[in-house]
């Protein structure tokens, strides 16, 4: 929103310095600096003592504020400003310009005048000329300011102009103010040849011009011409005496009562005019002045005049569109800025949503600036901007990858304190770890994935996370194929134990086997002993039955020992034929046995 400036009162703008001379108040250049808000610059100027401060407090809608005084001496010194809420266009500023007045007696050196009048007219937008009496010669002769703008004011710079065109009242006219006539005491009868006529008619009855080429004509309409031809746009009000002549010294303390009623109407009637009609100041190309642009100029101009060269408005307009350019820069660079960080939620999930928004905020960057910019010379500003917006955007990319790298880091390093936990206790230094940390690395990636809003980051960050792991994953594979080459020989030596077991078992199962046969075969044997020996002695009862009185004598032959056949006296069986080997292998047997 455009600011609005509150002044409680005058303040100096331009002093006139004897020492210095034109000399702009940096005071005042602070106060226009504020005011972003159109201006419509009312000005005024004319002979010392004709009350001209007295009309701009009443259009500030003041009694008080710009100083009257009550001497014949001018209590103006320079250009004094005063800024305030314009009374009938809202949103624009009313600054009011009271001037020194001009052909004051005791100023002894009045070069300074001249430049007055020239800032005057250069600053206003209306320019109110305040005159005492009657529009006559003497007060056209007392204008002669107005002949010598040609000398003072150049439309162009550029150099090469012929003097000619250089004074060409035609091209310089159209860059002047609205210019009111006020004039003083008025008291004649607004009539001309026994028929009322207006003000304006006054005016202009007043600067016809006469025919004739003598110097007394040229004299008396030089000044008539230069007022017609630099102010196109005319105005006249005449104002009676306000009061009786003892109370003037007094007219700011008067009351409305003990003004004259008919000034008053006036005075109404000339505020409203002005308040109405006065435009806003503009420059060369139509651009209309915000007080911080009036500030400019005026400094232009002041630091122009300052250097002994004369005011052109060209260059004045191009100064004016160096800085204001720099300042839409500026301004439209802060506008990106501001846009970006608002709407700019980074991470994006692409470049492409975030090139999209730097689309859309330069677009309303561009026409802040179209709306800022001078038309005169933009392209190398346009092209400061266009870096500038571009230096910002590729920032905000670099950003945008950073904040996107930054999640994803973060994300990553919270997913893998489950997998380092299992580091830290071993659990991948076994055989098959390897797998295992495959599949964690796995489903760590797959919950990476589901992360939302990770940005356009997300598959570099997590390659290089990937990347960052595989020494990691070496090792743990190393270590996976040395434990299972262990395993392998501890397994081949598991096999062979086993294998060699298995013979043991199978050999002593045997060796088992054969001794429980041996002792199977001893025993029948011992069992086939006992019968064959029982059977003998069943045979010997049998024969002993038989042959009762030889039985107790045996023959001598049958006499011997049983176990080795030898017929000893202590056994009665030998093995006859009928026995074969089966007697040897039973000896054999026990033999083994044993």
């Amino acid at each position: 929103m455009a600011s609005e400036i509150h002044m409680p009162a005058p303040i100096c703008l331009i002093e006139n310095s004897p020492r210095n001379g034109l000399v702009f108040q940096q005071e005042a250049l602070q106060v226009l600096s504020e005011i972003t808000q159109p201006v419509v610059v009312v000005a005024i100027t004319g002979l010392y003592r004709t009350g001209k401060s007295y009309l701009m407090n009443r259009l500030a809608r003041q009694r008080k504020g710009f100083s009257l005084g009550s001497g014949v001496q001018s209590h103006t010194k320079g250009i004094w400003m005063w800024c305030v809420p314009h009374p009938c266009k809202p949103g624009h500023t009313l600054v009011l310009l009271d001037t020194e007045g001009l052909g004051d007696v005791e100023k002894g050196d009045t070069k300074n005048d001249t430049w007055i009048f020239v800032l005057t007219v250069l600053l206003s937008s209306t320019l109110i000329y305040n005159s005492r009496g009657t529009i006559d010669q003497q007060a056209m002769d007392q204008l002669h300011y107005v002949m010598k703008l040609t000398e003072q004011v150049k439309l162009k710079a550029a150099p090469g102009q012929s003097e000619e065109e250089q004074e060409d009242s035609e091209k310089v006219a159209p860059f002047f103010p609205a210019f009111v006539w006020t004039v003083r005491d008025f008291t004649l009868q607004l009539e001309v040849d026994g028929k009322e006529i207006s003000e304006d008619e006054y005016l202009e009855t007043a600067l016809k011009l006469k025919d004739g080429s003598s110097s007394e004509i040229q004299g008396y309409n030089q000044p008539r011409e230069c007022i017609r031809q630099f102010f196109r746009d005319r105005k006249c009000f005449v104002f009676d005496q306000p009061a009786h002549k003892r109370d003037l010294v007094r007219l700011e303390e008067l009351q409305d009562d003990e003004i004259d009623p008919e000034f008053q109407q006036q005075v109404e009637k000339f505020c409203s005019h002005i308040w109405e009609k006065s435009p806003p100041k503009t420059i060369p190309g139509g651009r209309i002045l915000t007080g911080t642009l009036l500030g400019k100029l005026a400094e232009t101009y002041v630091e122009t005049i300052q250097s002994g060269a004369v005011p052109c408005l060209e260059s004045a307009v191009l100064a004016l569109a160096k800085i204001e350019n720099a300042a839409a820069v500026k301004e439209a660079v802060t506008l990106y800025r501001d846009l970006m960080e608002q709407q700019a939620k980074l991470p994006t999930e692409t470049v492409q949503e975030l090139l999209d928004l730097h689309s859309q905020c330069e677009r309303e960057t561009l026409e802040l600036f179209q709306k800022r910019v001078f038309e005169d010379d933009i392209c190398s500003f346009q092209a400061d901007l266009t870096h500038q917006v571009e230096e910002i955007k590729d920032k905000f990319l670099r950003d945008n990858e950073q904040a996107s790298r930054d999640k994803c880091e973060a994300a990553l390093r919270d997913l893998f304190q489950y997998m380092d936990r299992k580091l830290s206790g071993g659990v991948y230094s076994v055989p098959g770890g390897y797998e295992l940390f495959k599949g964690d690395q796995q489903a760590l990636v797959e919950k990476y994935e589901e992360v939302p809003g990770k940005g356009v980051m997300a598959d570099a960050v997590l390659q290089e996370f990937l990347q960052s792991r595989e020494a990691l994953g070496k090792n743990i594979l190393n270590i996976d194929l040395a434990l299972a080459e262990k395993d392998k020989e501890l397994k081949s030596v598991q096999d062979q134990y086993e294998r060699d077991k298995q013979e043991w078992e199978a050999r002593a199962k045997k060796e088992a086997e054969e001794k429980q046969k041996l002792q199977d075969q001893v025993r029948s044997l011992e069992e086939e002993v006992l019968r064959l020996r029982k059977k003998q002695e069943d045979d010997s009862k049998k024969q002993r039955e038989e042959h009762p009185k030889t039985g107790s004598r045996k023959p001598k032959k049958e006499r011997g020992n049983f176990k080795d056949g030898s017929g000893d006296k202590g056994s009665s069986f030998r093995p006859g034929p009928e026995h074969g080997n089966r007697w040897n292998n039973a000896q054999n047997l026990m033999a083994l046995a044993d």
